[in-house]
């Protein structure tokens, strides 16, 4: 773990020590500025506005942000590639985009001023991790269209590291380079710091001794019981980070290290609502639903009211002023209805990473069992509980776990050490293999 005396807060800017009165002033002044600047340069905004009976003119004070419309991921893939963008494309100095596995990609753009803001933010959060000027980060989260690699790499080198710019994959290379390397903070997704650890182990390699202090990671849920199995094997702090592309990339929100008890917003960048998601109903603070974001200091491409699907809720502050975000729970489109129990991912890995004999590497396969939905979970033994007799305890072991937490009865099948298919990038968690009507 880290060394006590990096928990003291370092090099934090005014803003995050400013009174939540502060704060709101702050917001509404930026919010005014958000809304003009999307209604009067991105047509879209200006007609979904116009639809809906608003106009920047109208919006006063916080409260009044509940009177405009939502923007969803579908309003982007309407407008795509470039028709969200509040500023003529020769301004725009980036370009990123979603897989687009689902149909379209989501396209978004950032001005030279956007970029230096986001290394800002990205800087802001290395330091809320313990982070310091001088120390050597190995980042293994994806370059390319995707936000997660080159949105840390500017942020790091902003806040004066060393960068090693490894990407993900290679997973042999990438241990060999931590051990070679001795970097101080390893950024990767959750799932991928499993596979790294499973390549120390391979290589008989103590993951304990390696160099780095910090994980930071992000791009997809992850429970505190994973949190606690990459700690407990590395001897670090994990440290969660949370983003996401249509909003600006990583740097949304993220946990300080000297708390660990969620995720603070940066409220001076991101305006942040929780709705319920059936009915877009506003929540008050502390209820859980929807988070959704308006972006207050995006020049290349504001969004408005941003429905992001992931669930959580919204605390006060404590290691800042600014109001955190519950670990993310799941996705309101993830979420599997299974003979009529609601069931997501999170609460699967839950179960998995209490018992002992099985590795945390799973996937969930969702089948129909003549006119009903099934869950078929495909996990793996350790190699210690590796025989047949062994993997089939653990499996009675984890099918009564889950009906006893969940509710709902699942076909638990353990497989050898190994046989998981591991992501270097986002763990693809649920397969549907369920006919198509």
């Amino acid at each position: 773990m880290l060394d006590k005396s990096r928990y003291t807060p370092f090099g934090l800017e005014p803003i995050e020590k400013a009174s939540r009165d502060e704060l709101i002033a702050l917001q509404t002044a930026r919010l005014k500025w958000s809304l003009r600047h999307a209604y009067d340069n991105v047509a879209a905004y200006r007609r979904k506005f116009e639809a809906a009976g608003v106009n920047p003119d109208d919006f006063r004070t916080i409260e009044d942000l509940a009177k405009f419309p939502y923007t969803t991921k579908a309003d982007l893939r309407e407008n795509y590639p470039f028709g969200m963008f509040a500023v003529p494309r020769e301004q725009i100095a980036r370009v990123h985009a979603s897989s687009g596995t689902t149909g379209k990609p989501t396209v978004v753009g950032y001005t030279a001023a956007d970029i230096g803001t986001w290394s800002n933010i990205i800087a802001r959060c290395i330091r809320a991790s313990g982070g310091r000027p001088g120390m050597m980060i190995h980042i293994s989260f994806g370059y390319g269209l995707f936000t997660g690699g080159l949105g840390m790499h500017y942020g790091a080198e902003r806040l004066g590291c060393t960068v090693i710019p490894v990407s993900g994959g290679m997973t042999e290379r990438q241990v060999q380079l931590l051990v070679d390397f001795k970097p101080d903070i390893l950024m990767a997704t959750p799932s991928y710091m499993l596979v790294i650890l499973d390549e120390f182990r391979a290589r008989g390699l103590d993951p304990r001794a390696a160099s780095f202090q910090i994980g930071i990671c992000g791009a997809e849920p992850w429970t505190n019981s994973m949190r606690a199995e990459i700690e407990s094997a590395f001897d670090i702090d994990a440290i969660d980070s949370y983003g996401l592309s249509e909003v600006i990339g990583p740097g949304v929100s993220h946990e300080c290290v000297e708390t660990k008890d969620g995720l603070h917003i940066w409220e001076d960048h991101f305006y942040p609502e929780v709705i319920d998601p059936a009915t877009g109903v506003v929540l008050a603070d502390g209820e859980r639903g929807e988070i959704v974001f308006t972006s207050l200091t995006k020049i290349g491409m504001p969004v408005i009211r941003y429905r992001t699907r992931d669930l959580t809720r919204l605390l006060p502050g404590t290691a800042r002023g600014m109001r955190r975000m519950e670990k993310v729970t799941g996705r309101s489109d993830d979420m599997m209805i299974i003979r009529g129990v609601n069931v997501f991912p999170t609460q699967i890995e839950e179960a998995l990473l209490s018992c002992d004999g099985l590795a945390p590497h799973y996937q969930i396969e969702l089948r129909r069992d003549g006119r009903l939905d099934a869950i078929r979970l495909l996990v793996e033994a350790k190699h210690d509980h590796a025989d047949a007799e062994a993997r089939a305890a653990q499996a009675r072991i984890l099918t009564a776990h889950i009906r006893s937490t969940i509710g709902i009865g699942v076909g638990v099948v353990v497989n050898d050490p190994g046989k998981i298919e591991r992501s270097t990038g986002k763990a693809r968690r649920v397969v549907d293999l369920r006919p198509k009507a």
